[in-house]
């Protein structure tokens, strides 16, 4: 090796540390929902619709038997997605997840990117769809389920809304409050479930995101509101 070899610069050091390489391993996608028909079209359902409609776009079909969950397996930004729908029903969630995070080796300090969680959530309306990080569940049982089985809150989620604007006058004349477990089981509105149907549309785009470009890319594409300024 010559003096001139010797001494040329390598590659130039981050600021704030070495540079992370990128992520190349698995993503769990799972989608929060109860199993059976009667449960289909209902709020609650609405992690599995996502799971639906992104297996749709890719052309793979949700009905492997694996950890506690129906799954598909395809291939998104150069890694393995596998996409899950627990058969555990809502407020046992936790125990497919952390069966199909030990399956796929996702390690704790991988969950921010590896592991994405689709479900419903009364405090955000119908229409809109909100990705964190983090969070405490907001008294949601399948949350509950997933934070208990994993020891922790920091998951990443993407979280559907459902929750609808029943005006003052229309629960007076005996519409449903918000945020009811009936409301949540009920089958959905034809005019809501074309809502939805534009929602999962953007969700599935956003899972895209998360697995291609990170959460950080998605959050600042997807986390604005409609009259946020770019």
């Amino acid at each position: 090796m010559t003096e001139e070899q010797v001494n040329q610069p390598g590659p130039a050091a981050s600021p704030t540390g070495p540079v992370k390489a990128p992520e190349t391993g698995p993503v769990v996608v799972v989608g929060l929902g109860n199993p059976g028909l009667q449960y289909v079209w209902t709020p609650h359902n609405a992690g599995f619709m996502a799971i639906d409609r992104i297996a749709q776009q890719e052309r793979v079909a949700v009905q492997n038997r694996r950890s506690k969950a129906l799954t598909a397996t395809a291939r998104i930004g150069g890694r393995e997605v596998i996409l899950a729908k627990p058969e555990t029903f809502m407020n046992l969630s936790g125990a497919s997840v952390a069966a199909l995070l030990k399956e796929f080796k996702i390690e704790p300090e991988s969950r921010g990117t590896s592991l994405v969680v689709l479900y419903d959530e009364l405090d955000l309306p119908l229409g809109t769809i909100k990705i964190k990080e983090r969070g405490s569940a907001a008294g949601h049982n399948g949350a509950r389920s997933i934070s208990g089985a994993l020891g922790s809150h920091e998951w990443l989620r993407i979280r559907i809304g459902v929750g609808p604007d029943v005006p003052p006058e229309a629960i007076a004349a005996g519409a449903k409050r918000r945020g009811g477990k009936d409301y949540l089981l009920d089958p959905m509105a034809k005019r809501d479930l074309a809502v939805l149907d534009e929602v999962l549309d953007r969700v599935a785009t956003a899972v895209r995101r998360i697995v291609e470009e990170g959460p950080a890319a998605a959050m600042n594409e997807f986390n604005r509101r409609p009259d946020d300024k770019v």
